[in-house]
């Protein structure tokens, strides 16, 4: 009987673990800063080019009926506070995060992520049990694996 024809190659998500210690707590403090200046920027950008585009629209329909504009401009300032709204949320996301960071204690485990994995299985083998592997890492470095390889 040849082993290969016994087994089977699956894939399983390994769930990532980080132990929070004082260089993974700056490191995802300044990533989601970063993050959060992104969004002030985004923010500043989305406020000129509705201004730019209001001042062209009103140089454009000069002399047109008043009805017209101001249904043209009620269109563009709609879309720019529904731009502006989903900005606003995704920035309050992150604030909501960056808050949780900072109350984390140090030596907790939290989800960091997950990677795929791909391992062999046979007859007799337990599915669930090999499905139940998780990486523990420290500061980047793997610290512990847990489950059956």
């Amino acid at each position: 009987m040849d082993i290969l024809n016994d087994q089977l190659l699956l894939r399983r998500a390994v769930p990532v673990k980080a132990i929070v210690t004082p260089l993974w707590k700056e490191e995802a403090q300044q990533q989601l800063q970063a993050q959060i200046n992104q969004f002030d920027t985004q923010l500043q950008q989305l406020e000129l080019q509705v201004q730019q585009m209001m001042s062209e629209l009103k140089r454009q329909l000069i002399g047109q009926p008043s009805d017209n504009l101001n249904a043209q401009i009620q269109d563009l300032q709609a879309q720019a506070n529904a731009k502006k709204s989903e900005l606003l949320e995704q920035k309050n996301q992150i604030l909501q995060q960056l808050n949780q960071v900072q109350v984390l204690e140090f030596e907790q485990e939290v989800e960091q992520g997950q990677i795929d994995n791909f391992f062999y299985i046979k007859k007799g083998d337990h599915l669930i049990q090999r499905m139940q592997v998780e990486i523990v890492i420290r500061d980047g470095v793997v610290e512990d694996i847990r489950g059956e390889l």
